[in-house]
């Protein structure tokens, strides 16, 4: 950030290294200390050392840059459930319970890119490319669900997208009581991912599915 000459008219004109990312990670350490509502587009630019009218040159108002850090989440939920997925190997079902574990770890690990994610109110159609960047990820989901459900008899087999909801209700409820990293984790008498373990394996044989268990 500085000030240089601009041209030969001399005239001062404002400069910032790389203000669209100053201005993200100012917004991230905001979330994370005070929530996802609790500061404004002055003090994201504020904390990024610009003043209240630089942000603009890249972001319409708050919600579009809340938007772009939700967006930026969701690539990188969507690189972890795709990490651990690993295209089922060894076999869907210890793929399956490493995509859980990862879904537990990316909430720990990132808890401001899972707050403007999920709890900041932001509309999916507010910037271009978050609901497909939201989609993607839940791609992964619904891939390890079909792969899974493909191990059912075809006539006891349940469509692919409830099963995928069903688990990413499982795995959300516990990653947001019980195993993210900021104070709203609740305590729990046990590992979260013990119990997301146990809560996909009562599932998974209620519906006939136990992955040689």
């Amino acid at each position: 950030m500085g000030w240089s000459k601009d041209g030969s008219e001399g005239r001062k004109g404002y400069h910032h290294g790389n203000l669209r990312e100053a201005l993200i990670r100012a917004a991230l350490n905001l979330i994370g200390e005070k929530g996802p509502a609790g500061f404004t587009f002055a003090d994201a630019a504020r904390a990024a050392g610009v003043s209240s009218a630089a942000p603009y040159r890249h972001f319409r108002d708050r919600d579009a840059l809340m938007a772009d850090i939700a967006k930026r989440g969701f690539e990188l939920f969507r690189d972890s459930l795709q990490k651990a997925w690993n295209d089922g190997k060894p076999n869907p079902y210890v793929a399956f319970e490493a995509v859980g574990r990862a879904y537990l770890a990316f909430a720990r690990s990132e808890p401001a890119h899972y707050s403007a994610m999920f709890e900041a109110g932001i509309a999916m159609d507010s910037t271009p490319g978050l609901q497909q960047a939201a989609d993607d990820a839940f791609a992964v989901l619904r891939s390890a669900a079909e792969a899974l459900s493909a191990h059912m008899p075809k006539e006891s087999r349940p469509p692919a997208l409830m099963m995928s909801l069903h688990i990413w209700a499982l795995a959300h409820g516990i990653a947001s009581l019980f195993a993210r990293g900021d104070p709203g984790r609740r305590k729990l008498p046990m590992l979260p991912e013990d119990l997301l373990e146990a809560a996909i394996l009562v599932y998974l044989r209620g519906l006939g599915l136990t992955g040689g268990k």
